[in-house]
C-alpha cells in the first residue's frame, strides 16, 4: 500500500529533535490579503522549521506567478534550508492545508519523494498547546540535489494534447462559480471558464476542518465527480497552488503520479490561443 503523504502532529512532536526531518513552513496568501506569510513566520513558528517563499524560490523570468523553479535556483534554496538528500522534510502551513502540498509537489517535482505534508498545519499544532518558536531559525546548510522529475509536471502544450487526445483527464481545482464562468477570476486579464472537457473537484472540498479528507472520502470525492483514478490525471487551479493540493489528494488515494499543470488558469485564461468554455447560467 502506498504511503500516506501526511502525517499528525503527534507524530512530528515525536521526532522534532531528529536531525534527519527538516520542518519548513511554505505558507502563502492568495493576492490581496493583508498578510505577509514571512513576518507571520518570523513571530512564530513550529521550533527549528525554516521558511520556504513559494514567491521567491521559482522562475522568476516566468510572466506567471511562482512557476517551478530550475534545478539549480531549487538545490541552492533547499541546501539554504539544511536540507540533505536523506531528510524527511515535513511541510506546513498557517491555514492548516492550503499552500503546504505545493512545496511538497516542487519538492517531489526535483526528485526528493522523502517529503510530507503536516495535516491540520500550524493551526493544529497550536491549538494542542505544542511549542512555539520565533526568529530565524539556524541550521547547518544541506546537500540537497535536484534530481527533476518531469512526468509530475505539465506545460501548456501538453495539456492541450491530452484534451484533444484524451490522453489524460484534467482536474480543477477552482471554485465552481469560477470553473464555470459565472465569477471573475482574482487575477485581472484573465477570460472565466474552464478548458473543453475539463472536470471540477473545487479543492475546499477535499478539506475537512483543515485537514485533508480521509482516502475512503476524498476517492468517492473524485468518482462522483467523473475521475477515472485508474487513468492519467493532470491537476490544475488558478496557479498551481491549488493544484498541488489536489495532487496531495490523489496521493493519499494512491495515485502519487497525477501531474500538475504549472501555469495553470492563469497561463490558459489569459492565452490568446486557447479554447475557453462557460457553463450555461441556471434559469
Amino acid at each position: 500500500m502506498t504511503r500516506d503523504p501526511l502525517v499528525s502532529t503527534a507524530w512530528l512532536a515525536e521526532r522534532l529533535q531528529d536531525p534527519d526531518i527538516v520542518v519548513l513552513d511554505a505558507t502563502w496568501f492568495m493576492p490581496g490579503t493583508p498578510r505577509d506569510a514571512n513576518a507571520e513566520f518570523l513571530a512564530r513558528h513550529i521550533p527549528g522549521a525554516g521558511f520556504f517563499a513559494i514567491d521567491e524560490v521559482c522562475d522568476q523570468t516566468s510572466d506567471f506567478p511562482h512557476m517551478l523553479a530550475s534545478a539549480a535556483q531549487f538545490t541552492q534554496a533547499m541546501r539554504a534550508l539544511g536540507v540533505n538528500s536523506a531528510s524527511t522534510v515535513v511541510v506546513y502551513d498557517a491555514q492548516g492545508i492550503f499552500s503546504a502540498p505545493r512545496l511538497w509537489w516542487n519538492l517531489r517535482a526535483m526528485g526528493h519523494e522523502a517529503s510530507l505534508v503536516l495535516d491540520g498545519g500550524l493551526p493544529a499544532w497550536v491549538a494542542e498547546g505544542r511549542p512555539l518558536a520565533s526568529g530565524e531559525p539556524d541550521r547547518a546548510p544541506g546537500d540537497f540535489a535536484a534530481k527533476p522529475v518531469p512526468s509530475l509536471v505539465r506545460d501548456r502544450a501538453q495539456v492541450r494534447v491530452a484534451l484533444e487526445n484524451r490522453a489524460a483527464q484534467v482536474v480543477d481545482a477552482r471554485p465552481a462559480p469560477r470553473f464555470a464562468g459565472h465569477a471573475p477570476e482574482p487575477r485581472p486579464g484573465l477570460r472565466s471558464g474552464h478548458m473543453p472537457g475539463a472536470l471540477n473537484i473545487p479543492f475546499a472540498l477535499t478539506v475537512e476542518d483543515g485537514r485533508l479528507a480521509p482516502a475512503e472520502r476524498l476517492e468517492t470525492l473524485f468518482t462522483t465527480a467523473g475521475v477515472d483514478l485508474a487513468a492519467p490525471i493532470i491537476t490544475t487551479c488558478g496557479s498551481g497552488i491549488s493544484a498541488s493540493l489536489l495532487a496531495l489528494a490523489l496521493a493519499r488515494v494512491g495515485r502519487c503520479d497525477a501531474a500538475v499543470y504549472d501555469g495553470s488558469w492563469t497561463e490558459w485564461g489569459g492565452a490568446s490561443d486557447t479554447l475557453v468554455v462557460q457553463d450555461p447560467v441556471p434559469a
